[in-house]
């Protein structure tokens, strides 16, 4: 095998990579995954201490990161990153627009049914997955389009393609960053360069803080009604670790991609291609 060649294809050394949500359960699988292989990395998320811990750590193993208290949702804040990231390391290569979840409060269940969901609950479910995406691509896609160049890689979800019961508000804000994806691949490719790509990824079943209330007992410790369904469902037979997003995420902002855009990729364990029988 041609190393040299394979190395060439996957070269993300020194490439600048934006993360938002970056200190969650998948964000920071995504940032030690490219900090291993030499990205330098600018952690975004609205809690500070996580995120300074998680720049410590990857820096602490001699990779490059820094951290940048940021609420997606306020563009304002993804300005003062986006300025604070160029000074620091002069260009933003990638974007991956992780920040998102569900809430509780926009949930249906025995004790709160689809009638009595708070207005407020499931605008704020729209605003962190649907708006804060189209506002980190504002912000981050303006300094691409300049340069000519870039990947944009959006989290989206299955439940974009099949709405998941019980969770309407978060199946529909994924849908949406969905049709945004394909949307804003031909806008930026006819607009501005055909060298920046924009596309997505669709996880599956993943255990995190956003979900696990509906997956696992507290008290027990035992899969939930739901998560036992779940996994019935998923032929790999098992929920996703968040190792299991690297090589999608590698591949599609690498130059190993340079001619895919506006694509999404499932990582499900074969979730989508199930029909139950």
């Amino acid at each position: 095998m041609d190393e040299a060649y394979l190395k060439e294809m996957f070269d993300l050394e020194g490439k600048v990579a934006v993360v938002t949500g970056g200190s969650g359960v998948l964000g920071s699988a995504i940032c030690w995954g490219l900090a291993r292989l030499g990205t330098r990395i600018a952690i975004l998320n609205r809690t500070p201490k996580a995120g300074q811990d998680l720049a410590k750590e990857i820096n602490a193993r001699g990779g490059q990161a820094l951290a940048f208290p940021c609420d997606v949702t306020v563009k304002d804040n993804l300005e003062q990153a986006a300025e604070a990231i160029l000074d620091a390391f002069g260009q933003v290569d990638i974007l991956i627009n992780g920040a998102g979840g569900n809430r509780p409060e926009a949930t249906t269940g025995p004790e709160q049914s689809f009638f009595d969901l708070p207005p407020e609950a499931i605008q704020a479910v729209l605003d962190l997955n649907w708006t804060g995406t189209v506002l980190a691509s504002q912000v981050f896609g303006r300094s691409m389009a300049a340069r000519g160049e870039g990947a944009i890689l959006n989290i989206v979800s299955v439940s974009a393609f099949r709405p998941l019961t019980r969770v309407g508000a978060y199946s529909a804000a994924k849908a949406a960053v969905w049709n945004f994806t394909r949307w804003l691949a031909v806008h930026m490719a006819q607009e501005y360069s055909p060298r920046i790509r924009v596309n997505a990824l669709a996880p599956g079943f993943f255990l995190t803080a956003q979900n696990r209330y509906l997956l696992v007992d507290e008290t027990t410790g035992n899969l939930t009604s739901r998560g036992r369904q779940i996994l019935a469902h998923t032929p790999m037979g098992r929920f996703g670790v968040p190792d299991d997003l690297i090589g999608a995420v590698v591949w599609l902002v690498s130059p190993a991609a340079s001619f895919v855009t506006g694509i999404v990729v499932p990582v499900d364990g074969g979730f989508l291609a199930y029909a139950g029988v």
